[in-house]
């Protein structure tokens, strides 16, 4: 028997580290699989994309992801190249002779990771064969008009045949680690481990499949989910053989992991196993040398969100945009889970308010939720040439104008201002001005939409009334297109946009977890949905209050605490996973310590006193607050102390490992 490799795990301020001297990463090839590798569907690819760098500097070349071939996605996000691996290259070419296209190359992201993907449309011809082979193994069938599942069937099909072709080629080692997410990737592990391939597998669900049904038909989910007969609702909602694929997958991998503590409560009950790690999510981030770099950032990027207002908003731009705020909230359309219907409600009863207070005061909201669509509108599409014609006339009469003045200063004269404009040029500019005029209302979408009359979003808009009317002080813009920096309207990515707003706002009723914990919560569990709204609203209402230095403050303390959610911490859960994966299959050369497993406790720091996180503490008890007021508030708060006291409160974010054994929460104990 060959020598048994510890996975020992040594303390690093608080958090385990592996012994690198005795886990050599050159002994070991990582492969994680996931139907949105390069293909952006949700929240999944930020998670896989962002963490990429941590796990390509822990792994380098021995990384490797695998997902879907589309065309449109990869001829911006792949650059192409032979497979350095030998044995990586050997099983394409297996698969190729066979008449499966198999693209190899580099995903052109932070970190720059190998990527395999599969043609799902050239293998498609093998579906009845492969669908047959996962009867056999797992009795799950899947119906022949539920297109995504069959797609997942011959992308898990194409993963197994892979990793066997892969690992035949192998004697001792390298071992293998096949990480999978979400249940469009568990049939590549269901088969794997039906295959017995030598493959340590893990597998990931960011939030369950019935989970997601339940809680979009307005159910009470979290109070009441020890009360649910699986099978019934997962048969009622046609997607049973879904859910069993899901289940399978949870059960057949060698380690279980979930994203959060609210989402191993909710596996547990809904596929009847507790996960035996909790991978939280982390994001890159990136740290600057001074406090004002990232001001400065804001700055920028809030002039091209302005811009685009100028021009959406031509003819009614009867607001000061130094006095406008901006909100978003982003992700997949699920208009109930991720609560944009409460947003709604919420931003109705806060232009309430602030019209009554008569605050000058403008609050601008976009809703970034991918739809259907068939184009930009013309209305939009013409605000921006407006506003470009603008912005040319205007050039043209400046130059002009400073010409004129140039010569007569070089003259020595004072020119006479009344002169210095001729006719010509009055007549630009009124010309420029008609044609700002405009007989409708800026438009609330910036695409023209499939199925308007049954929009929900749409819909609600048009119940509650935000028309973007010149009395409303709160505006709406839904743009049903993730961002990019290449669109012809606004030209962004998601992190730059998020830069220049003010306030995310993610009221979400299912969020296993995501990237939207916030500065202030919003409590849907235990109270009812009119009061959570009426939070909600009182949280917007005193962001709307703060003053610019209060902002700032509260974006420097957001930036210094952000490290409690970098990668280069969290990462370490995974790190975890993949050494128990290890040890689980193959006990003969992996071993983890007993003590390896600490408990996931979360974790809990005070709050500095200088600036309370909560729009109560920090509104001003008057709409018409006095400047004395924010002078004294300026004069309290200190940049250095307050940042060294952060330092000071914030302890280890978590510690990784198993769920902590012991006595079970009852289901009212946890809070979401």
């Amino acid at each position: 028997m060959p020598l048994a490799r510890s996975l020992s795990m040594t303390s690093l301020n608080g958090l385990p580290q592996c012994e690198d001297e005795d886990l050599p990463v050159e002994d070991l090839l990582l492969f994680e699989i996931s139907w949105e590798v390069t293909n952006k569907v949700g929240g999944i690819y930020t998670v896989i994309q962002t963490k990429a760098k941590t796990t390509a500097d822990e792994w380098g070349e021995n990384y490797f992801l695998i997902g879907p071939y589309f065309e449109q996605n990869v001829k911006t996000q792949v650059e192409f190249s032979e497979p350095p691996n030998p044995a990586v290259k050997k099983a394409m070419d297996t698969m190729k002779s066979q008449g499966c296209q198999v693209f190899f190359g580099r995903w052109l992201i932070e970190g720059s990771p190998y990527v395999l993907l599969f043609d799902i449309g050239s293998a498609a011809w093998n579906l009845d064969k492969w669908k047959g082979e996962f009867w056999e193994v797992s009795n799950i069938g899947i119906p022949f008009q539920d297109r995504e599942a069959n797609d997942a069937v011959i992308f898990g099909s194409l993963t197994a045949w892979f990793l066997k072709e892969l690992s035949c080629q192998f004697d001792d080692k390298p071992n293998i680690i096949a990480h999978f997410h979400e249940w469009q990737a568990g049939v590549g592990l269901i088969l794997s481990r039906s295959q017995k391939l030598p493959v340590a597998t893990i597998f990931t669900t960011h939030a369950t499949l019935l989970g997601r049904y339940l809680c979009a038909a307005s159910i009470d989910f979290y109070n009441n989910l020890d009360q649910f007969d699986i099978d019934k609702e997962a048969g009622e909602r046609q997607i049973y053989h879904r859910y069993c694929m899901e289940r399978a997958s949870v059960h057949c991998a060698h380690v279980f992991t979930t994203v959060s503590q609210i989402t191993a409560t909710e596996a547990e009950h809904m596929l009847k196993k507790s996960p035996d790690v909790v991978t939280p999510n982390g994001l890159n981030i990136k740290k600057f040398s001074a406090m004002h770099e990232f001001q400065n950032l804001h700055s920028m990027y809030k002039a091209r969100i302005q811009e685009f207002i100028r021009g959406h908003f031509y003819g009614h731009l009867d607001f000061d945009l130094d006095k406008t705020l901006f909100f978003f909230i982003a992700g997949r359309y699920e208009f109930s889970n991720k609560g944009a219907d409460m947003f709604l409600e919420a931003l109705s009863r806060l232009n309430f308010l602030l019209r009554v207070h008569k605050t000058d005061v403008t609050v601008i909201v976009f809703f970034i939720m991918p739809a259907k669509t068939n184009n930009f509108n013309v209305e939009t599409l013409k605000g921006q040439a407006v506003r470009k014609q603008l912005w040319d006339t205007a050039q043209s009469v400046k130059e002009k104008f400073g010409r004129k003045l140039y010569n007569a200063l070089l003259k020595g004269e004072i020119p006479d201002l009344n002169k210095i404009l001729d006719r010509d040029d009055i007549s630009i500019m009124k010309r420029a001005i008609f044609s700002t005029q405009r007989h409708s209302l800026p438009p609330v979408t910036t695409h023209n939409m499939i199925d308007d009359s049954n929009d929900p979003i749409l819909n609600t808009i048009r119940r509650i009334g935000l028309f973007n009317n010149r009395t409303d002080r709160v505006k709406v813009i839904l743009h049903p297109e993730f961002l990019s920096s290449t669109s012809p309207l606004l030209p962004l990515d998601y992190e730059e946009f998020v830069r220049g707003c003010h306030l995310g706002v993610f009221p979400s009723y299912y969020e296993p977890w995501g990237y939207t914990p916030g500065i202030y919560i919003v409590d849907r569990r235990f109270r009812s949905p009119d009061e959570s709204c009426n939070q909600l609203t009182q949280f917007l209402y005193g962001f709307c209050q703060q003053n610019r230095r209060q902002r700032i403050i509260q974006r420097n303390r957001t930036e210094r605490l952000s490290d409690l959610l970098d990668w280069k911490y969290l990462g370490r859960y995974y790190m975890h996973a993949r050494h128990l994966a290890l040890s689980r299959t193959f006990p003969d050369k992996f071993e983890m310590e007993p003590s390896a497993p600490p408990k996931t406790e979360g974790f809990r720091f005070p709050r500095p006193s200088s600036v309370p996180p909560s729009p109560s503490a920090s509104q001003h008890s008057s709409p018409h607050h006095s400047e004395a007021e924010d002078e004294d508030e300026d004069e309290r708060y200190d940049e250095d102390e307050e940042a060294e006291r952060d330092r000071q409160n914030i302890k280890s974010p978590f510690s990784i490992g198993a769920l902590p054994q012991g006595k079970k929460k009852q289901h009212g104990e946890y809070r979401n």
